[in-house]
């Protein structure tokens, strides 16, 4: 007999693929590709999540977004899960201390999504990361934080598990990985020396919860010359002094 379709697990990934591609959303066969379905598979998805509000079309484009289901859906549940509110301020320091892009990340599964992004005063920006992305653990810099204060028995899973560098390039093979998660554990912080666009640097640090568990992230990005290596150290204290905060105001 054969195993049942997972209509709903389908529907997920179909959710979080036109996630990942805002704000210009994703066409259908983008979809087909971020989410491994064939591409009828995914516009019969698409399609009925479109009628259920769940999902928006652009009229001259073609690309689907997010619907307005999904902003009442997520307003009705933000008392119980938004932490936002408490990250931002904290953000936004790290941001006007370091001039740098800063950012608040959660880890859902086995990818983290950026939540909030506060801009620095530099004048030239990263703008690999941005509200709503999804990245693996262990690509980017926030994605690297969390990995590294998984337990070993957890990394080895997740790397079992995953693939990265199928997505993300060679540079983000097992080996690769887990010599930075070493790195990382080292200093406390994570560094991304532009493995994901050329030239653009981030360096980040997890956020605990009231388990002692990494579920946060806060990070920073900006162009290659900002991360030099004698400046390094100074961003990592910072990103470890807001993390701690951070850890200890969303765990009151």
């Amino acid at each position: 007999m054969d195993a049942p379709v997972d209509v709903v697990g389908r529907a997920g990934s179909v959710l979080r693929a036109v996630a990942s591609a805002e704000p210009g959303g994703a066409t259908t066969s983008e979809v087909g590709v971020l989410t491994g379905l064939a591409r009828p598979t995914a516009h019969r998805l698409l399609t009925a999540l479109h009628r259920e509000g769940l999902l928006d079309r652009d009229r001259t484009g073609g690309r689907w977004l997010l619907g307005p289901e999904l902003y009442l859906l997520g307003a009705a549940a933000a008392p119980r899960y938004d932490v936002t509110a408490v990250a931002q301020p904290v953000v936004r320091r790290l941001a006007q201390a370091t001039g740098e892009s800063a950012f608040f990340s959660a880890r859902r599964g086995d990818e983290t999504i950026c939540l909030v992004r506060e801009d620095g005063s530099f004048p030239i920006r990263s703008h690999v990361l941005h509200e709503g992305l999804r990245l693996p653990l262990g690509v980017a810099s926030a994605g690297l934080a969390i990995l590294a204060y998984l337990t070993d028995d957890e990394v080895d899973a997740f790397l079992d598990r995953e693939e990265p560098a199928v997505s993300h390039g060679p540079e983000h093979a097992a080996a690769a990985i887990r010599l930075r998660v070493a790195e990382t554990r080292r200093t406390g912080y994570a560094v991304n020396p532009g493995l994901i666009v050329t030239g653009s640097w981030g360096m980040a640090a997890a956020v605990f919860d009231a388990e002692d568990r990494p579920a946060w992230a806060l990070s920073l990005t900006g162009v290659e010359h900002r991360f030099a290596p004698e400046r390094r150290p100074e961003l990592g204290q910072l990103l470890l002094r807001a993390a701690h905060e951070l850890g200890r105001a969303l765990r009151g």
